[in-house]
Order: C-alpha cells, then structure tokens, then sequence
C-alpha cells in the first residue's frame, strides 16, 4: 500500500471500514455508562467522607442486614442503609399499616394505609424507588424461636425496630448465639436509647436488663413524637455504618439515652459480659427454648395477634366469613369486622390480628368461634 492509500480519508480507497454495530448497541453503551456515572455519583459525597471512603462504601455494598421490626423505627433505618448503598437489606414485621402510623412513620402513606398493605411490602415498593440498586427482601410475619435463627443466617448485623422486649430478647439471644451484633433502639414519648451489643466484647441484652417489669407505659397511653424515633432510627444506622464500613473501633460501647423535649442526653459505659449471664457466660439461650406464645398482646394497642395451626386459605375463608362479617380483601389479607364490633385480620402464614380487645382469652374465643381453630 502506498503511503498516500494509507493516508486516504475514511470511507475512501484503502480505507478499512469498522465493523457495524447491531441496532442499538451505541444507545446501550451511552446508557450503561450512564448508569455507572450515575452509581458514581449517588454515593459519592459519603465516599468524600473519610472515615468511610470507597473502600468502605464497597464494604458496605457487600453487606447484609436484617432489620426486625418496619415501624417507626425500622422504616427509618432502612431508608437510611438504602440510601447509604447497604447492598442486601431483609426486613420482617408482622402487623399492617395503620392511619395512626402516619404521624411518625414516614415511609408510609395514606394510600397505605387505604389498601390495608403489610408494611413490609409498603416499605419495599418505596424503597425500591429510592434505590433500585439494592436487594430487598420483604417478609411479611412474625419472628418466633422457630424462625428466628433462620431469619439470621448469614447476615452481618442486625438491627431492632421492634416495639415489645420479649422479641427484642429473642433477638440479643441469636446474635450471641450466631456472634452477630445487635444494634438497640427504643423510642417513647420524647425519650430514647440506644445500644449496639456485640458478642464477645460487651455484655448481652439480656443480663444488661434482666427479666424486666412492665411500666405500664407505652405509646398508647403516653405517645410518641416522630422526631424521638428519627433520632433513635439515626443513632441506630450510624453505627450500623460504622461496623459495616470496617470503622469497628468507632462503635459506640454506651448506652445512649435522651429526651428531646427537655434536650438532655446521657451516655453510660456497656459493662462486659456478665459471668452470671446464661447467653454471655454458659451458652444457653432461654428465648430459643420457649415455645412460640398463641397470643400476643401486641404493644400499645387493642390488638392480639393469635396464631393458628396452619396456613389460611384466604379466598376459602372470604366465602365463610362473608355471612357474618363485613370483608375486605387484598393480596396480602383479609379483613373481617366481626357483629360483636371486634375484627379478624387473617394472613395466609396463619396469623390472625384480632383488632378491638387487649384480652388474650377472648382473641382466641373469637378466633375458635369463627375460625374454628
């Protein structure tokens, strides 16, 4: 070839021609690329920040957690580690969204609490929205000692979003069984607290409180402002950074507690394990050894949650109710308003919310006189 031939313009003599791109194949680069520049951008004032940088935010990327509890406080985490890049996120709550959660759990909406959704699917229609980037599992239950260890396999952290101390027990109790932090909340009138229990290095939920009294308080009788719970719900996903950034030095070994309205806050040293402590010191754990309650008062509320033998075909039980009760159904329950002014709540996992009373024995007199279980 001449060296004006190899000279000669595209598209002219001597020219090679390169290979054409199937349809849209330009267009899907541009977007691919698009996207990763976007993905860049998402995280990068919290890579800016030094502590936790890019080789933190990719940590956090590899990460998975289990959040229990979708309330006040567990719908704020969970916007705050999916907004932050946390890359697996599992979330489990067993109650619906209500009108009265609106004033504090700002995940949900009225649309919500209209359709009657669980708020663990309320909570992952939205925030697969805000980050589609995420893997979310939503589970729709209770947790029990039947479920409990399995909820937990493989997850680095968990984090308490519950509103009663028997689940928050259960809880502390596979973690130290499974060596897995445990990041406490708990949020009333304008008081909170937090704590994050590691195994090995402080002392358990359990032998830092005992077997505790009921106070009578809760947020039915007392209430609760949403801004206690934000706060708790930040104090609780900071340290979930730290530890999953690879900061662990940087975790907080206090109980924080605060009142917002009065402003004060406290900080009291975690003590280590107590040698007297039978999840911390002998390796027993009592909640994994108790059977599952059958009724549960749920906190703060009319409500008992009954657990029947088995599944509940909901369409089946739409037929049978039908004579007797006002219905309601979705894809995820049926509602039931009971003549006697009660209403039945049932769930295909065979979970039944008798809404209206707070007395166990007569949740299961309703649940056996209509359900026949």
């Amino acid at each position: 070839m001449s060296e004006r031939d190899a000279a000669a313009p595209a598209g002219g003599r001597g020219a090679t021609m390169p290979p054409r791109e199937p349809d849209g194949a330009g267009t899907a680069r541009e977007a691919g690329t698009a996207a990763r520049g976007a993905e860049s951008e998402r995280y990068s004032r919290q890579v800016r920040f030094a502590p936790i940088g890019r080789a933190g935010q990719e940590k956090l990327g590899n990460s998975r957690v289990l959040i229990v509890g979708m309330g006040a406080l567990g719908s704020a985490i969970a916007q705050h580690l999916v907004r932050a890049g946390v890359g697996r996120i599992a979330f489990v709550d067993r109650d619906v969204v209500e009108w009265s959660n609106l004033q504090r759990q700002q995940l949900y909406d009225e649309e919500d609490a209209r359709q009657l959704l669980p708020k663990a699917e309320a909570a992952a229609r939205k925030l697969a929205r805000i980050n589609s980037g995420i893997e979310l599992v939503p589970l729709v239950g209770d947790v029990t000692p039947r479920n409990a260890e399995t909820l937990l396999a493989g997850v680095d952290l968990v984090l308490d979003g519950t509103d009663n101390v028997a689940t928050r027990l259960l809880i502390s109790d596979v973690c130290f069984k499974r060596g897995v932090p445990f990041v406490y909340g708990g949020a009333i009138a304008s008081r909170g607290m937090s704590a994050v229990f590691v195994p090995g290095r402080t002392c358990c939920l359990r032998c830092l409180i005992g077997q505790p009294e009921a106070t009578g308080e809760s947020c039915e009788t007392v209430g609760v402002l949403g801004m206690t719970a934000d706060v708790t719900a930040s104090l609780q996903a900071v340290e979930a950074l730290k530890w999953l950034s690879g900061n662990r030095d940087a975790v907080q070994r206090t109980l924080v507690s605060f009142d917002l309205w009065d402003r004060r806050f406290r900080e009291v040293p975690l003590p280590g394990p107590d040698p007297a402590c039978p999840v911390c010191s002998r390796r027993r754990f009592p909640a994994l050894e108790e059977d599952a309650e059958d009724a549960v008062v749920l906190c703060g509320r009319e409500m008992v949650q009954v657990r029947t033998t088995g599944p509940l075909d909901l369409d089946e039980w739409a037929a049978r109710l039908a004579p007797f009760a006002g219905i309601v159904r979705n894809a995820f329950l049926l509602r039931a308003a009971l003549p006697e002014g009660e209403t039945l709540v049932l769930f295909p996992d065979g979970r039944v919310l008798v809404r209206g009373t707070s007395d166990p024995g007569r949740a299961r007199s309703l649940v056996a006189r209509y359900l026949g279980t």
